[in-house]
């Protein structure tokens, strides 16, 4: 499928507020890859499907998450982690994508991981902070994104952690492991 009718075919999955966050990441993941010399093509190719299941009902993501084999721990957890392993298995079983660093960086864009790739940060911290993102500590994010994406990262997934710990949320042992391994290689660098 080309890019268009992938476009086309995410837009009609979502809100148009979420189309404009997904057309954001796009345009944010792109400059991102300029900036730290990743592959552009791949991260504007994994920003256009990363949110696709989003809007999809709870139960479908479940479906899909219980019947395919993908982690079943993320069912007792927070059902925004939901959408990016779901939609990973559609970006691959519907539209044929099948490059893993791509459908890791769908797969991984909300929780994170241990070793991230460089696409897996790339996108990841384009939907953290693309322009249509306002909330506390995304300047700052931004800031850090123009000479780190690990450090912005870290900063992205304090916001994420201090925010469900304000709500009295689970917090996926996933996303305090990556934000562990973050920290530890900016320490190395």
């Amino acid at each position: 499928m080309n890019r268009e009718n992938l476009m086309a075919a995410v837009k009609e999955q979502m809100p148009e507020r979420r189309w404009q966050h997904t057309l954001g990441v796009m345009e944010t993941s792109v400059m991102l890859a300029e900036r730290f010399g990743g592959d552009a093509v791949k991260a504007d190719i994994a920003a256009i499907l990363h949110d696709y299941c989003k809007y999809w009902p709870i139960e479908e993501q479940a479906k899909i998450i219980r019947e395919n084999g993908l982690p079943q721990d993320l069912l007792a957890f927070d059902k925004e982690l939901w959408h990016s392993h779901a939609g990973a298995f559609i970006a691959k079983t519907q539209f044929g994508i099948d490059d893993e660093e791509i459908l890791d960086a769908i797969r991984y864009h909300t929780s994170g991981r241990e070793r991230m790739t460089q696409l897996d940060k790339i996108v990841c911290l384009a939907d953290y902070m693309e322009p249509g993102r306002d909330f506390p500590g995304v300047d700052f994010i931004r800031e850090l994104a123009k000479s780190s994406l690990e450090k912005a990262l870290i900063a992205g997934f304090d916001s994420t952690i201090s925010f469900l710990l304000s709500k009295g949320k689970r917090i996926y042992p996933l996303t305090i492991l990556t934000r562990n391994d973050l920290i530890e290689e900016v320490q190395k660098q």
